[in-house]
C-alpha cells in the first residue's frame, strides 16, 4: 500500500512543530503562561508544561513523516479540543491571558478571541486529517 501524505497533514505537523519549538526551548517561561490559565493545580503545572511541548513536538514529526498519523491526528484533535476549553473557559470568566500557543514571550499580547478563532481553525484542520485517515483506513481494508 502506498503511504501517501496529505498537503493538510503536513501543514497540520509543520503548524505543531513550530508550536513546540519555543515551548521546548523555554519551559520555565511555557510553565508561568501554564500557571497564568489558573486551571491546573500548582503541583501539574510544570509537568504540564514539559509535556505538552514535547508531545506537540513528536505529533508534529508523526504527521509531518506520516508516522502513525492516525494516532498523532486523534492526539492533536484532543490537545486542540483541550486548548480551546481553557482558552474559552478563561474568556467566559473574564481572564485574559496570552494562549502560549505559539510564543512564550512574556510580553506577547493577549488576545482571547483571535486565539480562539485561529485555534478553533486549527480544531477544524485537526479533525479534518483524522477523519479522512480513519476514511482512508477503511476504505483500504
Amino acid at each position: 500500500m502506498k503511504r501517501t501524505i496529505s498537503p493538510l497533514q503536513t501543514l497540520l505537523g509543520i503548524i505543531f512543530l513550530l508550536a513546540s519549538f519555543d515551548k521546548l526551548q523555554h519551559p520555565e517561561a511555557f510553565a508561568q503562561i501554564v500557571q497564568n490559565y489558573q486551571i491546573l493545580p500548582d503541583v501539574l503545572v510544570n509537568g504540564a508544561a514539559l509535556v505538552l511541548p514535547m508531545l506537540e513536538f513528536l505529533c508534529g514529526l508523526a504527521l509531518t513523516f506520516n508516522i502513525m498519523p492516525r494516532g498523532a491526528a486523534f492526539t492533536v484533535t484532543l490537545l486542540m479540543t483541550i486548548f480551546l476549553s481553557a482558552l474559552a473557559f478563561n474568556y467566559v470568566r473574564g481572564l485574559d491571558v496570552a494562549c502560549g500557543c505559539f510564543t512564550t514571550d512574556p510580553s506577547a499580547q493577549a488576545d482571547t478571541l483571535w486565539s480562539l478563532a485561529r485555534d478553533s481553525l486549527i480544531w477544524l484542520l485537526s479533525f479534518t486529517v483524522f477523519i479522512k485517515l480513519v476514511l482512508k483506513q477503511r476504505k483500504s481494508r
